[in-house]
């Protein structure tokens, strides 16, 4: 497995791990459990911004990996 589809890889299960978590904290009944889920929700997006920047750098550096 190449570098860039264990970027691509890791963001596309971050991406489903900020999903449940988007669905735990509407579930919720608990306000304490309500704003954890939301924190996470944020810190899971400042990370797939990230992941989102390195993928367009690898794939601008290493053309190989665009689209993989």
């Amino acid at each position: 497995m190449t570098v860039g589809s264990q970027v691509k890889q890791t963001l596309a299960s971050l991406k489903g791990a900020q999903g449940t978590l988007r669905l735990y904290a509407v579930q919720s009944q608990n306000s304490e459990a309500i704003t954890a889920y939301q924190e996470a929700i944020f810190v899971t997006g400042s990370i797939i911004r990230d992941l989102e920047d390195r993928v367009k750098l690898l794939e601008f550096e290493e053309p190989q990996y665009k689209g993989n």
